[in-house]
């Protein structure tokens, strides 16, 4: 436990930055988009090109805003769980072994 929250402390952990494997099916869409935003890019101009530059920021945006929101609820909900797990008077209906 001690080591993991070192690693934290130290920002070896990163939970946010991922390694994507090569030919998955996240990194075939991730491409193709890209191909399609460049492509798309190309044939707008003025404001039409703004237009879909913000457009695809603000996506971004919400994508990372519910990124972190789902880490957190997650986080949140993992330590609830380690929590109760933790309670041995939660009345249950078979006696602990002696000793504990």
């Amino acid at each position: 436990m001690r080591n993991i929250l070192e690693d934290l402390y130290f920002g070896k952990i990163t939970p946010n930055e991922q390694d994507i494997t090569p030919g998955s099916p996240l990194q075939q869409a991730m491409g193709q988009a890209e191909e399609y935003e460049e492509k798309l890019t190309a044939l707008l101009e003025g404001e039409e090109k703004t237009m879909l530059l913000r457009l695809l920021n603000a996506e971004n945006e919400i994508g990372s805003t519910l990124a972190l929101e789902n880490f957190i609820l997650g986080f949140r909900l993992g330590m609830r769980l380690a929590i109760e797990a933790m309670d041995e008077d939660d009345g249950s209906l078979s006696a602990l072994p002696e000793g504990r």
